[in-house]
């Protein structure tokens, strides 16, 4: 149990990015031959490659927030020693998670609104709150990553010297 736990803490957003465009690109592979080679156009590959677009663009926020890969000022907090760097990584994480924190309920209320309002997708005929629970679950996933963050630059700044 603790390996597959492990082993999602590490790898969850970037194996659902990678099926989802691995999805992305062979749906839309199947669309262009058909519509070019056999002449008929499939009515739902568009559709099903947004939503898939969509989650993407969400996991990718946290895969990126796990990794540390943001536009960030690296010279400036460079010139820190290992402690001041990792108390401006604690404030950065800080304001990071109050943000993320601050956009659930309104994630939320954006996904209940589709629950309630049961509208389907014009050509596939899902519930659109599967394709609107994508900000939700992404600002969730943003936020424990971002506490993750948070909890290791806390260890950085209270690391005595000599360790």
């Amino acid at each position: 149990m603790r390996k597959i736990v492990k082993w999602i803490d590490e790898y969850l957003e970037e194996g659902l990015l990678v099926i989802s465009l691995g999805a992305m690109a062979v749906i839309m592979g199947i669309q262009v031959f058909s519509r070019y080679a056999l002449g008929a156009s499939l009515s739902w590959s568009e559709e099903l490659t947004r939503y898939l677009f969509i989650w993407a663009g969400f996991l990718s926020v946290s895969y990126c927030t796990k990794r540390c890969i943001s536009i960030k000022i690296e010279q400036f907090v460079a010139l820190f020693p290992k402690r001041g760097r990792a108390m401006f990584k604690v404030a950065n994480h800080t304001v990071e998670l109050i943000l993320f924190l601050y956009l659930l309920p309104f994630a939320w209320k954006y996904f209940m609104s589709a629950v309630e309002n049961g509208q389907v997708s014009p050509a596939m005929g899902i519930p659109m709150y599967y394709v609107q629970a994508a900000p939700l679950v992404g600002f969730i996933l943003c936020a424990i990553r971002i506490f993750q963050r948070w909890i290791a630059e806390w260890k950085n700044v209270w690391v005595r010297k000599g360790e």
